[in-house]
């Protein structure tokens, strides 16, 4: 497992139940057709334990969380919700405790996929490596 494993750009590919897990966390209708086949781009930046996650959306608004594996940091959901997280390195993967959902991501083939859970539905997305 590389130090740097995770740093990189990657382009949105694909999702699967998105509109079931929007709706569980209770994303306003807006929001939610927003972030639909959004072509979002994210961008990582791994110094050993020290992340900066950025997602880029068309129309040019992004979202930064720039955290420490193992420290309290503020995050923001992507509903736009400021809250404190301690964000963790489990077999490789990140895991992060939103307020009212599970976060996983990993880098696996080459791809980011990044795994939410919300009182059981599983949103997962992929996104391919562009940088």
């Amino acid at each position: 497992q590389g130090n740097m494993a995770f740093t990189g750009k990657y382009e949105f590919e694909s999702d699967e139940n998105y509109d079931d897990f929007v709706k569980k966390i209770g994303l306003p209708s807006d929001k939610i057709e927003l972030g639909r086949n959004c072509k979002i781009v994210t961008e990582v930046v791994q110094n050993g334990n020290d992340f900066t996650w950025t997602q880029h959306f068309p129309g040019g608004r992004t979202t930064t969380n720039t955290f420490t594996i193992d420290k309290e940091a503020d995050m923001e959901t992507m509903g736009g919700k400021k809250f404190k997280a301690t964000v963790k390195m489990e077999g490789g993967k990140i895991v992060a405790e939103f307020p009212n959902y599970r976060h996983t991501a990993e880098i696996s083939g080459g791809k980011l996929i990044e795994i939410s859970t919300s009182s059981g539905v599983v949103y997962k997305r992929t996104s391919k490596k562009i940088a």
